[in-house]
């Protein structure tokens, strides 16, 4: 696995740029300790050679989380297991087992919630860093089933549920222009939404739906580490497009009941992300984030999609509160999904989403230690953020804004864990509590996220 990382091959011109490219490429696996990655050139005179010796220390990066929580009136469980260095081709070799075969980079996760018959989730990913073993095109897929309800029978005429069920094929590959820190990746999506007097959270309340889409994301990577970084950006646009299904059906959506109107759900969503690092002094480190998101629609007469909105405020992990097709978008200092367009209804808003958001983030990071056992950093930051429901109203800085402070423990066992303490300047009309000093508990939350 590390040897597909060297930048630097016999018979070369030594290159000191080859060198930092391949300890930064070696830190991005994630599976060694970057504070103990080390490089030795050995020049030899008599031939005007250079051997490089690099030498790794091997980290655990395998995950488990194991938890018990509060949410909805009951009490949920969690179990969920990530092997970030994977060998699927020894799964049939018991040598390989100790006790999992690994080796080749390859990420399994596996994830299960639930409280009972309430609510249940569960997931399962799968990815390949160099499919077919020659090239870094990564391979992934992944699936899920979800379900919430009353608890009541499926007799029962009062009973309310929905079940979410989706799977996705992904391909990614690096790419040498403008620079090889690009890459280009493409997904298939299909997602089936089934509702039964869920009212509140959707435009609709009753019947089946089917979201198919096609995803292409373009980024640049160029941060020199994945859990702490001193420098470097990274930068993603993303578009989402479902067919156009109103340009050649022959529903007059007009008159269409909302079975018809949103059995295949058609939209196009546009994201982009911008995050860069700067030290300022020492370990001192200024991280500077923007963040855009629009959801669009092809035909006025079909109207916005139900899903795949924007959720603005609050620590951003899905959780129990169960908003399925929605994009969940951390905010310090507000609470969950608080952060609404202004003059919106709050119950309608809060359940349903908005369909264009904006957010951005000045934070400064000082780290308490860089260890194999535990990567522990301090931080400060201000930000401001706001939801739209069209064009007309958008105004990029008319943000909600808060401030606050906060700390990060990364355990190689457990992932990231994250404590902050924000404080809302804007009050959120119809919303008495939405701001002010909040609170804000995140686990396995990914450092490019909401935070």
């Amino acid at each position: 696995m590390v040897l597909r990382e060297i930048r630097t091959k016999p018979g070369q011109k030594f290159s000191k740029e080859a060198v930092i490219r391949t300890t930064r490429e070696i830190a991005q696996l994630g599976n060694f300790d970057e504070q103990k990655t080390d490089v030795k050139p050995i020049p030899n005179p008599a031939d005007g050679t250079v051997d490089i010796e690099y030498t790794v220390s091997e980290k655990p990066s395998d995950q488990i989380e194991l938890s018990g929580g509060f949410g909805g009136g009951r009490i949920i469980g969690t179990l969920g297991l990530t092997f970030n260095n994977f060998s699927a081709r020894n799964i049939f070799n018991g040598k390989a087992w100790t006790p999992l075969p690994k080796g080749d980079g390859q990420k399994l996760s596996i994830r299960g919630q639930t409280n009972g018959k309430f609510y249940q989730s569960y997931s399962f990913s799968f990815s390949e860093p160099w499919l077919g073993g020659k090239k870094p095109v990564n391979f992934g897929i992944s699936a899920f089933t979800s379900l919430q309800s009353n608890g009541l029978s499926g007799a029962d005429p009062n009973l309310q549920k929905i079940r979410m069920n989706g799977i996705t094929f992904s391909l990614g590959q690096r790419l040498k222009w403008p620079d090889d820190y690009f890459q280009l990746v493409s997904s298939i999506n299909l997602q089936q939404y089934v509702l039964r007097n869920y009212a509140d959270r959707f435009l609709f309340s009753n019947g089946k739906s089917y979201n198919f889409n096609l995803t292409q994301q373009f980024s640049r990577n160029s941060v020199d580490a994945p859990i702490y970084p001193t420098s470097g950006s990274h930068l993603r646009f993303t578009v989402q497009l479902t067919p156009p299904y109103s340009l050649f059906n022959k529903i007059n959506y007009v008159t269409a009941t909302d079975q018809e109107r949103y059995r295949y759900v058609e939209y196009h969503k546009w994201k982009f992300d911008a995050q860069w690092y700067q030290r300022i002094y020492g370990k001192l480190i200024l991280k500077a984030q923007a963040q855009f998101g629009f959801l669009g629609s092809y035909n006025q007469a079909v109207g916005q999609s139900p899903f795949e909105r924007f959720k603005l405020g609050g620590d951003g992990m899905q959780g129990f509160d169960f908003l399925q097709g929605s994009e969940i978008i951390g905010m310090r200092g507000y609470q969950n999904n608080s952060v609404i367009p202004v003059g919106s209804n709050p119950q309608i808003a809060q359940g349903s989403g908005s369909p264009i958001y904006n957010k951005y983030i000045l934070e400064l990071r000082h780290p308490i230690t860089l260890s194999q056992q535990a990567t522990v950093f301090v931080l400060a930051f201000a930000e401001g953020g706001n939801t739209w429901n069209n064009f007309k109203q958008f105004s990029p800085f008319n943000v909600r804004r808060s401030a606050g402070f906060g700390a990060r423990i990364f355990l190689p066992i457990f992932g990231l864990l994250g404590l902050d303490y924000g404080y809302g300047f804007d009050s959120i009309p119809g919303i008495s509590a939405a701001n002010k000093g909040q609170f804000h508990f995140s686990i396995a939350q990914q450092m490019g996220g909401g935070f």
